[in-house]
């Protein structure tokens, strides 16, 4: 679905890297060049931030996954960030992802409603939108109620 091979890659919910291991694996199958790529990512969870980081750095993969772990949707470490290809699977249907007087002028909202605190779907899309190039490929898994709110529609 997505062929990662050239321009910047970027995993909003990175988890422990794996997706960008796969680019990398995708790239060397196809006789390419990994320098033609950038990796930018970002995870919450600290043990799975370092995880991350330690499974990239034993491939001598170099990438930027923020200065520290931290929530996407509510402390976006690559502000102004625009990318090639977003592979994501973020946590679905993330309650209380930001209190009721945050984020209401963020750029990533730019155009659209502010996303519901109760639910984070909506904000995971908004963030992946916000980051594609023009020419930006996304693939990513959310639940599957997550179109049905109505701000979406």
């Amino acid at each position: 679905m997505i062929e990662p091979y050239k321009g910047k890659i970027y995993g909003p919910a990175c988890g422990s890297g794996e997706m960008f291991v796969q680019s990398v694996k995708f790239i060397e199958a196809h006789h390419g060049n990994t320098k033609d790529i950038s990796i930018y990512g970002q995870e919450y969870t600290n043990t799975t931030y370092k995880m991350a980081k330690m499974n990239l750095a034993i491939r001598g993969i170099s990438a930027n996954l923020g200065n520290m772990a931290e929530n996407t949707v509510s402390k976006d470490q690559h502000k102004d960030l625009k990318v090639d290809f977003i592979m994501a699977n973020p946590p679905f249907n993330q309650k209380q992802w930001r209190a009721a007087n945050e984020l209401h002028d963020d750029p990533r909202w730019a155009g659209y409603d502010v996303p519901p605190t109760g639910n984070a779907n909506y904000a995971w899309i908004l963030n992946i939108v916000s980051k594609l190039s023009e020419n930006g490929v996304a693939g990513f898994l959310l639940a599957n109620g997550a179109l049905r709110d109505s701000r979406v529609r």
